[in-house]
């Protein structure tokens, strides 16, 4: 049989581990998942034949090489920065590799070595990154494809809460790394183009820079900047493009109230607070305003960011019961940014039955015989509960299914690679509409870039 090891079963593991089971047979597979801790593993993989799982610590050398050596691909669902441990290994022993993950600048050094040896390290084939990648190139390359300029491209993603469980005031549950969401944002300027002119917007602007976005049947986002809109400019051949923002999707009043957390500080992630695991939570929200004798926390907090007793983004903090002197951070030596996930983590974690969203929207500005385009497409993909997440498709679908193309000779070319040719987008794709994962694409009046961050 031929083997292929998953390494790391969490969250965003669920629909690939079934989907490589349900394939298994057919393509002959023994699937091999390896975890630090095995007990999740166990529960997603039932009692499937040609499934098991085993304990392995990516640290130690000697169970993780030779993990890698008895299989013929490898799955690495590890936090990114583990994903170089992994590779190493692959290279030494003549293995492919797939992951979810950003290219690191340490697996792009790898490179040359992958090349040399005929293997496959495919990066960035899960949702954002990946089918975002998969869904953009199609569209640029049907657009070039009949002479087609291409002057725009915008491009966003949200990871959020489906209608029928959006049960809070901020409309959003964590279906992600919580601690990737408190964090999001920081580590320098957002950059963009547009119409031409470079674009940057700072940390502490970032959430109130936002602009809508309207999904048929599903009513109106909005979306504030990624930090890097033009990492992928020559890798999408758009040098020479007028418009290019990439951006995250909330629903529409999330970015104003979270603006609150980071005037404040409380997404800070630099720094520990001294006797952190004694503090309530209204001593962490205290900790960050003046001193009186005399106002309240609550007070103190609506003077400082001037936030009127009847503004909605007023309920939103009492939601989220920071005002609470009975609850305790119990957190030692935390960062702000690791105690307001806790806190968090209290309202925003799916229930059992809570199902999430994914949405992706796209437009494309073009130039053809000298007059002005547009197509939208958008993507909506609704999970079915807290294990079989809407993220977990969207993620480990793409990462299976690149896996096994790879091992059947139908992705061939060597190297480092992201999902951007059509070797690698039209299968893919294709078989995703199986799974409910499509894109509604519509040419529509060309409207040119969003005039509200003009």
């Amino acid at each position: 049989m031929r083997k292929i090891l998953v390494i790391g079963s969490g969250k965003s593991t669920s629909y690939l581990i079934k989907y490589l089971s349900d394939k298994s047979n057919e393509e002959n597979l023994c699937i091999t998942i390896g975890d630090l801790k095995i007990d999740n593993t166990k529960k997603l993989i039932s009692t499937h034949s040609n499934v098991n799982a085993i304990s392995l610590d990516i640290f130690n050398d000697i169970s993780r090489t030779k993990a890698i050596k008895d299989a013929d691909i490898v799955i690495s669902m590890l936090p990114a920065r583990f994903h170089i441990f992994v590779a190493k290994d692959c290279i030494q022993h003549k293995k492919h590799m797939v992951t979810a993950s950003y290219v690191s600048p340490e697996i792009q050094a790898l490179d040359n070595d992958a090349r040399a040896n005929h293997l496959i390290l495919m990066n960035e084939i899960g949702v954002d990154p990946g089918i975002d990648h998969m869904s953009a190139m199609k569209v640029l390359d049907i657009i070039r494809a009949k002479g087609g300029k291409i002057i725009l491209f915008e491009s966003f993603t949200g990871g959020l809460v489906a209608p029928e469980s959006d049960t809070n005031l901020w409309n959003y549950k964590f279906t992600w790394n919580p601690r990737n969401v408190v964090i999001a944002g920081q580590g320098g300027a957002a950059k963009f183009l547009q119409e031409g002119t470079y674009k940057y917007i700072p940390y502490h602007r970032l959430f109130r820079r936002t602009e809508f976005l309207d999904i048929d049947g599903f009513g109106r986002f909005e979306a504030y900047a990624n930090r890097d809109s033009l990492k992928y400019q020559n890798v999408y051949g758009l040098e020479n493009i007028k418009t290019l923002y990439r951006g995250t999707m909330r629903r529409v009043g999330f970015s104003r109230a979270w603006n609150i957390f980071v005037v404040l500080g409380m997404t800070d992630d630099s720094y520990t607070i001294e006797d952190s695991e004694n503090m309530s939570y209204r001593d962490f929200v205290n900790a960050f305003l003046p001193y009186s004798h005399t106002d309240s926390v609550e007070l103190k907090l609506r003077h400082a960011l001037k936030i009127d007793q009847d503004d909605i983004v007023w309920d939103k903090l009492e939601e989220l019961d920071i005002f609470n002197s009975n609850k305790k951070v119990e957190l030692k030596n935390a960062t702000p940014a690791q105690i307001l996930q806790k806190i968090l983590m209290d309202k925003w974690t799916l229930a059992e039955d809570d199902k999430d969203m994914i949405v992706m929207y796209h437009k494309f500005g073009y130039e053809l015989n000298g007059k002005k385009h547009q197509i939208d497409a958008n993507m909506v993909v609704l999970g079915e509960n807290q294990t079989y997440t809407a993220m977990a498709k969207t993620v480990g679908l793409p990462v299976a299914m690149a896996a096994l193309a790879i091992l059947n000779g139908k992705i061939k070319t060597p190297g480092v690679q992201i999902p951007i040719t059509k070797e690698v987008y039209e299968p893919i794709l294709k078989e995703l509409e199986d799974y409910g994962i499509t894109f509604n694409e519509k040419e529509v009046p060309y409207l040119g870039y969003n005039p509200l961050n003009n």
